[in-house]
């Protein structure tokens, strides 16, 4: 049951977006006042306004339907937080277990690794001017 309202849920969104990418905006009847509208429109010269935007509400309150079914079934489908079993105290490593930094890797050579900060330059070395 969940496989086909997510099914229809999917297919009525890619629907709305076609619509609404068929539709025209309100700008557009204006090159039909000059007399350049009517031979190419799809539903006649009268338009085809009420269809899709009928069309498109009819989907859109599909796609509403859908995605509250598909809350309702998620919400049955939930467990609660009581219902899990969780530890109440987590059980802490003891010191042992807990890795260290290597000092024989340190003092075999493994430094050369690391960068050395050197001091910081003298004033007269720094590019910024002295106020």
């Amino acid at each position: 049951m969940e496989q086909m309202i997510l099914i229809l849920h999917v297919l009525a969104a890619l629907a709305i977006i076609g619509l609404i990418l068929i539709q025209q905006g309100k700008g557009a009847d204006m090159g039909a006042s000059f007399g350049a509208g009517a031979s190419q429109t799809l539903f006649g010269s009268s338009g085809g306004g009420n269809v899709l935007t009928t069309s498109t509400s009819w989907l859109v309150a599909l796609f509403f339907a859908t995605s509250f079914g598909l809350a309702v079934i998620a919400k049955n489908q939930s467990v609660a937080v009581d219902a899990i079993d969780v530890p109440a105290v987590v059980e802490s490593q003891s010191a042992s277990e807990i890795p260290a930094i290597d000092e024989a890797a340190i003092s075999q050579g493994l430094s050369d690794d690391i960068p050395v900060i050197d001091a910081p330059a003298a004033a007269s070395d720094s590019d910024i001017p002295e106020i």
